[in-house]
């Protein structure tokens, strides 16, 4: 298609040349025929379609806000020799330019670049678009190429242990002095290996298999750690605010799970992600995370709350004006009540049962935190 220069060439050209030839001069006719000339010519230029075959790579494909990603375009050129190319790669809602070199037939190149990922969520990138464009720049050609892909930036975490729940502990960490004497409970069957104490084996299923088959059994009462993030547009004027609440439901939710605890993640909206425990659990969660955005819910965060089983850590994150009554009233249903202000205009006391943190950054929430660990 011509540019905008391209068409103000042919739209000047069209009547010089129209008035040259009606008042009798032939220069201004032959620089009118010389500018349509140099827009065909323009137009021609543009024509031919690289045949190019382009491959993606995302390296990582899943990473955290703010750290460094890269993409990796291989091009191979399957007809002519291809010149004149500029590309850029779409990368969410902006695009990054990329420096294709001349390819011959036949030739083969890698070509990386930088991708964004100051800002979280699921970022399509690709297709790569390649600009063919004249020497005078009064026409170009955009084609598209590829296959797009998705890159995944999850929330910035930072390190956090888990917290002690109030209740009784044993040696494998919190667990409930409310449970029932015994709390290990039957979770499935699996082969016997040496070792295993013969009072497990399952004859039943051992007579039916041929195979000796033993029972797993997992500790019913370990505390679970419900997150509930405060979600609502009104709530986060400052959109730096809530990728920093994120970040700090994502680091309490990973510092739980990474100790194999059952993580509770809701909103207003509903429950985000509920996990029993076990190595698989942070990647879930920090998915489930990627996509959350400010978002008008059916209820309040509190009334989410009285929806979910009771026991276990309540680690509710709010922006600066949380309602830290309207939280305190759900005291009772939890062993213990943690609430992070982000970036609050002025401190606040805490109502009793309820430990109050005020969190300007990562790092101010990772010392608040170790703190509220030895608090007991």
């Amino acid at each position: 298609m011509l540019t905008p220069l391209g068409w103000g060439t042919a739209a000047v050209s069209v009547p010089l040349y129209a008035a040259g030839w009606w008042l009798g001069y032939p220069e201004p006719a032959m620089l009118a025929v010389a500018g349509l000339v140099a827009v065909a010519g323009a137009a021609l230029w543009t024509l031919p379609r690289p045949k190019l075959d382009v491959r993606r790579e995302i390296a990582p494909l899943k990473v955290e806000r703010g750290e460094p990603a890269v993409g990796v375009l291989h091009v191979t050129n399957r007809g002519r020799s291809a010149r004149g190319l500029s590309a850029r790669d779409a990368a969410g809602a902006t695009s990054v330019a990329v420096d294709i070199p001349r390819l011959r037939a036949g030739g083969k190149r890698s070509v990386t670049y930088r991708l964004p990922t100051d800002r979280r969520g699921e970022i399509p990138v690709g297709p790569l678009r390649l600009v063919r464009a004249d020497p005078l720049r009064l026409a170009r050609r955009v084609r598209e190429y590829g296959a797009p892909q998705t890159m995944l930036v999850r929330p910035k975490t930072v390190r956090l242990g888990l917290l002690p729940s109030g209740r009784a502990h044993h040696l494998e960490g919190p667990t409930s002095d409310r449970s029932p004497a015994g709390t290990a409970t039957f979770h499935a069957l699996r082969e016997y290996v040496i070792g295993d104490e013969l009072r497990h084996i399952h004859w039943k299923s051992s007579a039916r298999t041929g195979t000796l088959m033993v029972r797993r059994l997992v500790d019913a009462s370990l505390p679970t750690t419900t997150v509930v993030l405060e979600a609502r547009p009104e709530a986060w004027p400052e959109p730096d605010d809530f990728e920093l609440a994120v970040d700090a439901a994502a680091s309490v939710a990973v510092g739980a799970a990474s100790a194999s605890f059952p993580v509770r993640i809701l909103t207003g909206n509903g429950a985000l992600a509920d996990t029993r425990g076990g190595p698989g659990d942070v990647e879930v969660l920090l998915d489930r995370l990627t996509a959350v955005q400010p978002e008008d819910g059916p209820r309040s965060t509190v009334d989410a709350v009285r929806r979910v089983p009771a026991g276990g850590s309540l680690v509710v994150v709010a922006n600066g004006g949380a309602e830290l009554g309207r939280i305190a009233s759900v005291r009772s249903r939890f062993d213990r009540v943690v609430v992070l202000r982000v970036r609050p205009p002025e401190p606040a006391s805490a109502p009793p049962g309820v430990q109050v943190v005020d969190v300007a950054d990562l790092d101010d929430l990772a010392e608040s935190w170790r703190r509220l660990g030895s608090a007991r």
